[in-house]
């Protein structure tokens, strides 16, 4: 799910979806057997199905049935560019990177953080924003300043994200043991530090600012970030290698055209440079 170095993203219209309805069309079982050249395969059809879970804000918001975001808009981009129309899948995180390998879908637009382990496993895309492991407190919390004053203290994120991983590494490392509880979602972990059960809320500094901005009376960052400088891309399988190239390319191409800034300055505030490259992971 340490620098400020880098948001990435994008936004368009806003459209309906139903899952329930693509689920009934058979198109997920029509992908099992699709053919090796997936890129071929999608321009086929006329169309790219990509998954993500629709609770990641700003990345990923479903907003009374509408699918928006920062996800929203970059993937609309670059599906203009690759000449086809976009179909969405809301599904649960852990359920999204299992749906890949299994052939439900082309692609993962869920942001997923660069990491050396899964880069044995699937074929990333450029960096599309900044995935630094940080934290957030209760606004009113004077007693964190920083992330080591986490040491004996309480803090919740989401289940299976390497923010929360990084967060155990560092924990690890303080004076008194940190109690980490884990969660579906990150909504239900910034819903107990608002209450008080949890004392600090772990996720990536994009998202963390992203959530501050809009509670501004009930939470803020604590900085600096503890996690190393990391970086979310979307995924492909690792035998797609023409779609992954062509999605880096379209990419590219949005962010020499200025659309990624703009994207980037609708949702973080302001554009941040990120690498044109897949970088090497640092965890």
């Amino acid at each position: 799910m340490q620098d400020i170095e880098g948001f990435r993203v994008s936004r368009r219209t806003a459209l309906k979806w139903s899952l329930a309805g693509l689920a009934a069309t058979g198109l997920a079982g029509g992908l099992r057997s699709a053919a090796a050249d997936t890129l071929a395969d999608i321009k086929k059809r006329g169309e790219l199905v990509v998954a993500t879970e629709m609770q990641f804000p700003p990345f990923d918001i479903s907003d009374n049935g509408v699918y928006k975001g920062v996800d929203r808009e970059l993937i609309d981009a670059v599906a203009k560019e690759l000449g086809v129309k976009v179909s969405y899948l809301d599904l649960p995180w852990t359920s999204v990177l299992p749906g890949l390998e299994a052939k439900k879908f082309d692609l993962v637009i869920a942001p997923v953080t660069i990491t050396k382990e899964r880069m044995k496993r699937y074929a990333f895309s450029v960096p599309i924003a900044d995935a630094t492991a940080s934290l957030m407190k209760r606004a009113d919390d004077k007693t964190i300043t920083k992330p080591e004053d986490l040491a004996g203290k309480t803090v919740g994120g989401q289940k299976g994200t390497a923010q929360v991983a990084q967060f155990k590494e560092f924990a690890a490392k303080l004076p008194k043991p940190v109690e980490v509880k884990e969660y579906v979602d990150n909504n239900q972990s910034y819903a107990d530090l608002a209450a008080g059960r949890i004392d600090a809320a772990i996720n990536s500094l994009p998202n963390l600012a992203y959530a501050a901005s809009q509670r501004p009376e009930a939470f803020a960052l604590v900085l600096p970030p503890f996690g190393q400088p990391t970086y979310f891309s979307w995924v492909a399988r690792p035998d797609d290698q023409s779609l992954i190239e062509a999605v880096n390319a379209a990419i590219v191409k949005l962010d020499g055209d200025g659309t990624m800034a703009k994207i980037q300055t609708t949702w973080f505030g302001q554009p941040t440079a990120l690498p044109t490259t897949v970088p090497e992971p640092k965890i």
